[in-house]
């Protein structure tokens, strides 16, 4: 058995303010903060052995306050593939502490949906500039993609082949694995773990700092069991 922990970033300085955030680059709350600590109580028992992030700082310090209440004496460490001279001196040159980290990767596929125009505007605002209906389309629907944005169904198609391709064999290799992410990033995901169709995932909502865990069972070759704080 192996464990798949999906975890939306706690709130961040832009949740709180009500703004649409997308792919800028905004930090946590004090509220996120608290809310990622807690999230690291809740997943402090388990023993990952890989971490995915996307690439913005609000998933990444979630994933980092999380694993900073980890029970495991491991310390996560930040992966830089790809990145020349900041991949090779990272060298660890002593087998007992390469034994003590969990491997932290950061990946764009799965960043936040891209919320074009929209980004940097306050939802209650935009929401009397177009209509609540027409923003909650953008905000909710499959394929309606916000002004010069992204839609859902082009979310997904970046996050689904990267899980299948990139992360589900390690799930299969029984590793647990925590992804910390964005809520239409997540969205996609569970829509994919869950086989919701275009109009069940309209209803999903990913609330802040909540981790959501899939038990795989590799005998049977399938996820088993959710846990699934939406349903609580």
């Amino acid at each position: 058995m192996s464990w798949l922990f999906l975890l939306r970033h706690g709130e961040s300085m832009w949740n709180k303010e009500n703004v649409f955030t997308g792919w800028v680059d905004i930090p946590l709350s004090a509220q996120g903060i608290n809310e990622a600590l807690e999230a690291g109580t809740l997943l402090a028992d388990i023993n990952f052995s890989l971490v995915y992030t996307s690439t913005l700082i609000r998933a990444i310090d979630t994933a980092m306050l999380v694993l900073s209440k980890n029970k495991s004496g491991k310390a996560p460490m930040i992966l830089h593939t790809g990145e020349e001279k900041q991949e090779a001196w990272a060298k660890i040159y002593n087998d007992e502490m390469a034994q003590k980290v969990i491997p932290v990767q950061r990946d764009w596929h799965l960043n936040e949906r891209y919320y074009g125009e929209l980004q940097g505007k306050n939802k209650k605002v935009t929401a009397d500039t177009y209509g609540a209906e027409q923003v909650q389309i953008w905000r909710r629907s499959f394929d309606v993609p916000p002004p010069n944005g992204e839609a859902l169904k082009d979310t997904a198609a970046r996050t689904i082949p990267f899980f299948q391709e990139t992360i589900l064999p390690h799930i299969k290799a029984n590793k647990n694995i925590l992804i910390a992410a964005h809520g239409n990033s997540l969205r996609s995901i569970v829509m994919y773990l869950d086989n919701l169709s275009p109009a069940e995932v309209v209803k999903l909502e990913i609330p802040t700092g909540k981790p959501i865990g899939y038990e795989f069972d590799s005998s049977a070759g399938k996820f088993m069991k959710k846990i699934d704080p939406i349903k609580k």
